[in-house]
């Protein structure tokens, strides 16, 4: 195993190119996260799942990423491994939620069409500006396992 395969520890996560995408997961699944608290939609089971997914996904990515800054990992394959796993079900999990979560809004869209208040505008553009970040999480969290699977490859 040569020492270009190894996985970063410390401050070299933010030079290599899957670790580096930590921090804009973090900041659009947070984005996610707050704009969906933020609108409020009449049904409300997709945005639960929506907000469970990005809470869920923020959280292990910020500790994966603590783990991955202080070094924790060990056993240098297995830990490869798992960045691609995790990442893969990130992948995935946002993906239903990015579509569950355009679906409703383009939905409530339909129902707002006939009343325009200022009030429902504003909640109309924080439910779009949830949708485009979530995406953008999902090409991350998408793009983050491609690379990582490739990283894991050449152990």
């Amino acid at each position: 195993m040569d020492s270009s395969a190894m996985l970063p520890s410390g401050m070299a996560i933010c030079c290599s190119l899957p670790d580096i995408l930590f921090l804009p997961e973090l900041v659009s699944g947070g984005l996610v996260w707050i704009l969906v608290a933020c609108t409020y939609i009449v049904p409300n089971n997709p945005l639960a799942y929506v907000m469970a997914v990005s809470l869920f996904c923020f959280c292990i990515t910020f500790i994966w990423m603590m783990m991955f800054l202080c070094g924790a990992h060990h056993s240098r394959q297995s830990w490869a491994a798992s960045d691609v796993l995790y990442h893969g079900i990130a992948s995935v999990l946002y993906l239903s939620a990015s579509v569950m979560l355009a679906y409703t809004t383009i939905s409530t869209g339909n129902t707002y069409q006939n009343q325009t208040t200022d009030a429902l505008l504003k909640t109309y553009r924080l439910e779009i500006s949830a949708v485009v970040f979530s995406f953008i999480a999902t090409l991350l969290y998408v793009i983050h396992t491609l690379f990582s699977a490739i990283r894991w490859k050449n152990f």
